[in-house]
């Protein structure tokens, strides 16, 4: 699985941290945080294909790199904002609730849409469903009292311009590359 991110700067790691102590009570608090732009999965890149005729992985990254250049070939950069925190308390999948870090921006939202016209989106998660976050916590059982506290949480928005998206490897944890704008 792979999946192409907005590279975050280090003001939101820096909120993400200033947030932790109220994070208690959550089964899964996120060390690492990411802005996911669009998912794909292994038939996005080597078609319906048996696993037998499939490119290996590592051309299977270059051409979904190329293929995404292409695709993002004349998109400018574009602002993204920090404005909050909210929770989905009953996630389309995996365990609730999910506090996050709200991001707003509607060139995230409209090149979303571009991508999942060329790729497929995974059902209850993107397309129509698409809401740009950053995941800070999961699951377990914080209070409600706690969790309403964290949404209430007043944080100074962080904005900054998006030049470039990164090509996420979800199986060794790092990127495997860089999509410029």
């Amino acid at each position: 699985m792979f999946s192409l991110n907005v590279p975050l700067p280090p003001a939101v790691g820096r909120l993400a941290a200033d947030l932790y102590p109220k994070l208690s009570g959550f089964d899964r608090v996120r060390d690492r945080h990411t802005l996911v732009c669009k998912r794909f999965g292994v038939d996005d890149i080597g078609g319906s294909a048996p696993d037998r005729l499939r490119p290996p992985k590592s051309e299977a990254v270059e051409t979904l790199r190329r293929d995404l250049g292409g695709l993002l070939s004349g998109t400018v950069p574009f602002e993204v904002a920090v404005t909050g925190v909210d929770a989905f308390e009953t996630p389309t999948s995996g365990a609730g609730p999910v506090v996050y870090l709200v991001v707003e921006s509607d060139e995230l939202v409209r090149l979303h849409r571009r991508l999942c016209a060329a790729y497929d989106a995974i059902d209850g998660i993107e397309g129509d469903e698409y809401v740009p976050h950053v995941t800070l916590a999961r699951g377990g059982d914080p209070g409600r009292r706690a969790l309403h506290r964290l949404i209430g949480t007043d944080i100074e928005p962080i904005r900054w311009r998006v030049h470039a998206l990164d090509l996420y490897d979800a199986e060794f944890r790092e990127v495997a590359g860089t999509v410029t704008l």
